[in-house]
């Protein structure tokens, strides 16, 4: 990892946008990659503010973050209700997802695979409790015509 990692990283989170995906791409390649099976477990998720639409509807869903509570079960939608509980919005994400070591820009790192959708997010980590997330997929699907999606997951 770059030794400026952690301070790009603080940068960014801290960063009300709109933040050029480049800069993103730029920090996403210093990241050391992670194995599916070191990231089980509950994580509360932030997008960074890139413009890209999947942020507004995670902001419409509530989005509090992912777990992985199993290689074979993940809920990448944990959402808050109005009466502050927490539940995995299956219809928004289409069902659920399971968790593999996938090859993304040439490298192999943990990546959520969901059930219902053509979409990978893939992770990398920034340190022990945070990672970094890129939505992947298939163009003109869910990600529509606005690239990737980046987000941030810090462990609960």
């Amino acid at each position: 990892m770059n030794d400026d990692v952690p301070g790009r990283w603080r940068a960014l989170r801290e960063e009300p946008g709109p933040i050029d995906p480049r800069l993103l791409d730029d920090l996403w390649a210093d990241l050391d990659v992670v194995d599916a099976s070191s990231i089980l477990g509950s994580w509360k998720g932030f997008a960074f503010p890139t413009g890209h639409h999947v942020e507004r509807m995670l902001t419409s869903s509530r989005w509090h973050g992912k777990r992985f509570t199993a290689l074979d079960d993940a809920q990448p939608l944990i959402c808050r209700a109005a009466d502050g509980t927490l539940h995995s919005d299956t219809a928004a994400g289409k069902g659920e997802a399971s968790l593999w070591n996938v090859e993304f820009r040439g490298e192999v790192t943990a990546t959520m695979v969901y059930d219902g959708m053509a979409v990978l997010d893939h992770f990398k980590r920034v340190d022990d409790t945070t990672l970094m997330g890129v939505m992947n997929g298939k163009p003109g699907l869910v990600l529509g015509n606005g690239g990737l999606f980046y987000f941030g997951l810090e462990r609960e």
